[in-house]
């Protein structure tokens, strides 16, 4: 049996954006182990059902922290014992980590690295794209294939030659399950209790923000987005929870949105609280292929969102708004555009449902997962690599 180690920095990552790629790989008759931080009992119990050895990596999300230093040591010694034929690994301080640890370990193994969002791209710093650019080309030295879950991000790795140009698979995005996330699933009497549950009239208009508090994500935008509409009927709802939390509570208090701003937490009725939405909103600097739009647009529910990278993707053929990152103005304007047309608004909604059950749908993205695999282990005659 082929033994396949699935490496992220955090737990969270698996079990939000890889677990159906777990599922399948198993499923191919594949041993797979885990390898990642633990920072989520939520996460740890959805990977517990997955009945794998996990092994806990003292990852940090920030490059520089000095407990990177430990997670080299460990996962450096996890592929001398493993005996691994790929290692996977996921996010860009486990990519670099693991790719070069796979390098000094002088293991014999295939490497996997699925970008989730390079960290150099259009509109970035240009000092910053180039020392992120540089990264990348090093530690492309040491991957067997290149997994991108965007066209921006494909084209980046083609042309800096990041790894060999027949080595760079592209997949649209991680899947989104759109037999789960179905608006036939939620009634209107869930809806109903979900805006009671906010203290919501009949006539309030719920934006929907589903993100981390993490400086990225930008939630301070769409609270001054909300106090320049000055429409006392729109109410805020933040699903998440991160280091900025507080910080953003403080200003929503400040700006005078105490009461129409909910801090909802990490939350299960991530459907319902879609469809209870006039739209999503997403005013990030930065993404891969953003779940929450995805998750949105299979609920028939229009997002608004950056003109970045994965967002453009996704809103680009009219299933939302994009506006400039960081313009609040144009964020308001478009959050006033989905009050005043409701009915446009609902049929961007119908257009993203029609566009996430094509090549978005999780289904593709596991026969992408098995086409990869048969090709990397050789099986039932899968193209072997050279």
């Amino acid at each position: 049996m082929s033994k396949v180690l699935i490496v992220a920095t955090i737990d969270r990552t698996i079990a939000n954006h890889v677990f159906s790629r777990v599922r399948r790989l198993q499923e191919m008759g594949l041993e797979v182990e885990l390898a990642c931080r633990s920072t989520s009992p939520v996460a740890q119990e959805k990977l517990d059902t997955l009945r794998t050895v996990r092994h806990e990596i003292a990852f940090s999300r920030s490059p520089l922290h000095p407990r990177n230093i430990q997670a080299f040591g460990q996962v450096r010694r996890l592929l001398q014992a493993g005996a691994y034929d790929v290692v996977e690994v996921h996010t860009a301080v486990a990519g670099w980590i693991t790719r070069l640890a796979a390098r000094w370990s002088g293991c014999q193994t295939t490497v996997i690295y699925m970008a989730h969002g390079f960290h150099f791209h259009a509109g970035g710093h240009l000092l910053r794209n180039l020392a992120f650019v540089a990264l990348e080309s090093w530690a492309g030295k040491w991957t067997d294939y290149l997994v991108v879950i965007n066209r921006e991000d494909e084209a980046a790795a083609k042309r800096y030659h990041l790894v060999q140009p027949d080595r760079v698979r592209y997949v649209a995005g991680t899947g989104i399950d759109t037999a789960r996330f179905d608006p036939a699933l939620v009634n209107g009497s869930q809806i109903s209790r979900t805006r009671e549950a906010l203290g919501l009239d009949k006539d309030d208009i719920l934006f929907l923000m589903i993100a981390e508090f993490m400086p990225r994500k930008r939630h301070a935008d769409l609270l001054r987005a909300v106090a320049l509409l000055a429409d006392d009927r729109v109410h805020l709802a933040f699903a998440g929870i991160g280091r900025l939390m507080d910080q953003t509570r403080a200003m929503a208090e400040a700006l005078g949105l105490k009461d129409r701003t909910h801090f909802l937490g990490y939350r299960t009725d991530i459907p319902t609280l879609i469809r209870a939405s006039r739209a999503t909103i997403l005013p990030s600097s930065g993404e891969g292929v953003p779940a929450c739009v995805r998750e949105s647009l299979a609920m028939e529910v229009p997002a608004i969102g950056t003109d970045v990278r994965g967002t453009r993707e996704l809103l680009e053929d009219g299933c939302g708004i994009l506006v400039p990152v960081g313009d609040t103005q144009a964020l308001a304007k478009a959050m006033r555009w989905m009050i005043e047309h409701p009915d446009q608004a609902q049929a961007m909604g119908r257009l993203g449902r029609q566009k996430m059950s094509g090549r978005y749908e999780v289904r593709h993205f596991l026969q992408q997962t098995q086409v990869l695999y048969r090709e990397v282990l050789h099986l039932d005659g899968g193209r072997p690599a050279p």
